[in-house]
């Protein structure tokens, strides 16, 4: 299709779809690369395929709630899906992405990782015996990496609950030799950066959040309108209105990614067919800010 050099080839021909298919269209899930998104994949799949040894090298991936944590180590998982091993003893799982447990609980920690395998295991277990089960399991399974997220909710609590469940995954690396990815706050990291051994294996990769007048601002920006199913250009790489669009988002990409969503189903139901100004002002979005004002007043 020509005429929307805006768009990427696939998102122009969605332009032949109904509006209300458009609309569906652009509240569906998608992947947006940006040179920081690539950068820890490429040190994901480094770790992946790094050699067994006693001490392997673990990955701490902080940033903001919002600003693209879990979108990045979701598509890693994505990229290394379980292998069905028809012909062997059980699946093989080159990566098991979890989400930590709401507190810091060495047998919820084992709990959450049984039931992500779909591992029976009797409740009254003992938390050795769910430990020992746990190690049997991942090796029969031929691990190649453990994900964690929301890891810092292992570091609520006390200090020496803190320091129980980070020597716990850190006698899980050291048990089945994997490497260790956690994914969380700020929070995580200043917890691992209190015990020397940990801080020394976890290395941290930042994902700051975006501001005005940086480069790859304008090309994420770009990348967005790329994908919004829209007739006519917004120039969303413009400065005036990429400032508006990373201020109103405290500078998160999944904010933006909201608030673009939100912009571009306005000026297909007002027939706008761009996100402007007036259209962002119009679609109903309500920023990180606004929503603490709200909250001030109750």
């Amino acid at each position: 299709m020509t005429g929307y050099p805006h768009l990427s080839e696939t998102t122009a021909e969605k332009l032949e779809l109904s509006d209300a298919d458009r609309i569906r269209h652009i509240k569906k899930p998608r992947w947006i690369s940006y040179a920081r998104a690539k950068s820890v994949l490429d040190k994901l799949e480094d770790l992946l395929e790094h050699p067994d040894q006693a001490r392997m090298p673990n990955m701490l991936v902080i940033g903001e709630t919002n600003n693209g944590k879990t979108a990045i180590v979701t598509r890693f998982r994505d990229q290394h899906p379980p292998d069905t091993n028809i012909t062997g003893e059980a699946v093989k799982i080159p990566v098991l992405y979890i989400q930590a447990p709401p507190g810091p609980d060495e047998a919820g920690l084992y709990t959450v990782i049984l039931d992500r395998l779909f591992e029976a295991y009797p409740r009254a277990e003992s938390k050795d015996a769910r430990r020992n089960r746990v190690i049997s399991v991942l090796r029969r399974v031929d691990l190649g990496m453990i994900m964690v997220d929301e890891i810092h909710h292992l570091m609520a609590g006390s200090y020496v609950n803190q320091r129980n469940c980070l020597n716990v995954l850190k006698y899980l690396g050291n048990e089945l030799r994997v490497p260790l990815v956690g994914i969380g706050t700020a929070e995580a990291l200043r917890a691992v950066q209190t015990d020397p051994q940990l801080s020394n294996r976890f290395t941290p990769e930042l994902l700051p959040r975006w501001k005005a007048g940086e480069p790859e601002l304008y090309k994420l920006l770009a990348s967005f309108e790329r994908i919004l199913p829209l007739k006519k250009p917004s120039l969303l790489q413009t400065r005036p209105l990429a400032s508006l669009i990373v201020d109103l988002c405290d500078g998160t990409i999944g904010e933006m990614s909201t608030l673009l969503n939100a912009a571009a189903v306005q000026a297909i139901k007002s027939s706008t067919e761009q996100i402007t100004q007036e259209v962002i002002a119009r679609c109903g979005y309500v920023g990180p800010a606004q929503r603490k004002q709200v909250g001030s007043l109750l």
